[in-house]
């Protein structure tokens, strides 16, 4: 097999129209660390494992369409994470999602960009096909 191409990601992009707006809801609600912000352009928010870059696509000039699968983001506790979120004003899609390995559950940033917290409780289970 050859060496690999691709080494890691580096960043996720999420789009939004509303730059601040985003801002506020990635740094103030989700409490995510900014580590790069350029004005009018775009912001990033750090998760520990990928870096999260909210992107003014009025300013680049790309075409807004918000994220429709979920980003999944770990947090320790789902139940904690998400009653801290809905304190601050998240609202979220159904229950919790108890899968059996894993509990998620779903909301959306401001611009409509698909979230969700997530935490694996069980061993994940390799399948080679």
């Amino acid at each position: 097999m050859p060496d690999p191409i691709i080494t890691g990601v580096d960043f996720v992009s999420m789009p939004t129209r509303d730059l601040a707006a985003s801002m506020t809801f990635y740094g103030e609600t989700l409490g995510m660390p900014r580590s790069a912000h350029h004005a009018g352009y775009f912001a990033e928010y750090e998760t520990g494992t990928v870096t999260i870059s909210l992107i003014d696509t009025d300013a680049f000039g790309f075409t807004f369409q918000a994220t429709p699968n979920h980003l999944a983001l770990h947090v320790a506790d789902v139940a904690e994470a998400r009653a801290t979120l809905i304190a601050r004003g998240v609202e979220f899609e159904g229950e919790t999602l108890d899968t059996g390995v894993c509990h998620m559950a779903f909301f959306a940033d401001p611009a409509g960009n698909r979230l969700m917290l997530h935490s694996r409780y069980a061993p994940r289970e390799r399948v080679d096909t």
